[in-house]
């Protein structure tokens, strides 16, 4: 029995296969909004382990595993034996047995990894405190629609080096685009990441330097869940990060921007940036459910 193929950052694939998961996410969401049935996968369940919360994740999977004629069963920390010291791959060995594929959010990123190692079937990354792989699909497909291809396009991450930005910084690799980082000392990406890919990846402490001739720009919360009690410090750190007007002018004419929710209006980005009629942000937040769905057809393929 072959191994199964694993999604727990963006480095899982090639260059060749994301793109190609791209382009059938665009094709699936067609067919959605066609009334086409595309029910692949009758009978198949997919079991989603959240130790964090979430709206887009599990709706998300929920609703496209349905529509790819399979069902997803929820469980959170304390519905599952997790909860009470299980190590995790004992967990991992038996929900195996049992469903077809698993998503995870959680905190740590290794226990996706220790639980992927003993795993046969297709395991997902939700989201960690690393990386949110599943986020990009969704901002990739939301670009490709509205611009075409992302190589050699110049795109801009605003504010906290947080798992968004990393997962970004493994885009631009497989992509082929140039990822301008513009944050506050001591809020910068994983140094590692940004060593291995320093051909494509530069660090801006400047905003407004940062954005200059950017075709994409792109920011999330500055306290991400569990940073509550560094709210203070990271807004006075990071607010002249925000994504606003003034700072979109000093970008490409044609820029794009994007934000993957939940936002605090006013703080990493304003509110008529979010209400404006040509933002993106809405489409962005829609095609989670699309390219989940085109991930979910490639790792049971």
């Amino acid at each position: 029995m072959s191994s199964p193929r694993h999604f727990l950052t963006l480095a899982n694939l090639t260059s060749d296969e994301l793109r190609g998961i791209i382009d059938r996410a665009i094709e699936l969401k067609k067919l959605q909004r066609e009334g086409v049935a595309h029910a692949r996968y009758p009978g198949k369940v997919m079991a989603m382990l959240f130790s964090k919360a979430s709206t887009r994740t599990r709706v998300s999977f929920e609703v496209g595993m349905r529509q790819l004629g399979g069902s997803a069963l929820f469980l959170s920390s304390a519905d599952t034996q997790l909860g009470r010291g299980e190590p995790i791959e004992d967990t991992a060995r038996v929900l195996s047995s049992m469903v077809d594929l698993v998503m995870i959010r959680t905190h740590e990123h290794a226990s996706v990894e220790r639980f992927a190692d003993v795993a046969s079937v297709p395991v997902i990354n939700g989201l960690t405190d690393d990386f949110h792989p599943c986020q990009l699909l969704a901002d990739m497909q939301t670009w490709f629609e509205h611009r075409g291809d992302i190589r050699g396009r110049r795109v801009c991450w605003l504010g906290d080096g947080n798992n968004m930005c990393n997962s970004y910084i493994n885009a631009a690799r497989l992509l082929d685009f140039e990822l301008v980082v513009a944050c506050p000392a001591g809020y910068e990406p994983d140094a590692h990441l940004v060593a291995a890919n320093r051909d494509r990846v530069s660090i801006e402490a400047r905003p407004e330097v940062a954005v200059r001739g950017a075709d994409l720009l792109i920011t999330d919360v500055w306290a991400s869940m569990g940073q509550e009690e560094e709210q203070q410090a990271r807004s006075r750190a990071m607010a002249p990060y925000q994504l606003n007007h003034d700072l979109l002018a000093g970008a490409a004419a044609d820029a794009l921007y994007m934000h993957c929710l939940p936002a605090h209006r006013g703080e990493e980005i304003s509110g008529e940036l979010m209400d404006a009629s040509d933002t993106v942000i809405w489409d962005e937040a829609e095609n989670r459910l699309h390219a989940q769905k085109a991930l979910i057809e490639f790792l049971l393929d």
